[in-house]
């Protein structure tokens, strides 16, 4: 499923540079990202790098969006246009 960035966020600006998909974006209020775009790092990291490195822990996944790991699989080649080596 894809992540989410929860009313928890403080703006520090750490998320969104790591997401290889540029999934993660500046909304009105808080970053927000685009679950279009967000794998949770499937086919580039073996764990999601935007709740790596945020320092409030406000990116849990959505729950409203599950997605198994072959449709992020499918997702990952969409977007990039690579087989998933995986």
């Amino acid at each position: 499923m894809s992540l989410i960035i929860t009313d928890e966020c403080i703006n520090c600006d750490v998320c969104e540079p790591e997401c290889p998909n540029e999934a993660i974006y500046q909304g009105e209020e808080i970053y927000e990202i685009d679950k279009d775009k967000c794998t949770e790092c499937v086919g580039h990291y073996d764990e999601p790098q935007c709740q790596q490195v945020c320092p409030v822990d406000c990116i849990p996944l959505d729950e409203d969006n599950p997605e198994t790991h072959d449709e992020l699989v499918i997702k990952y080649e969409k977007l990039t246009g690579n087989k998933f080596e995986g």
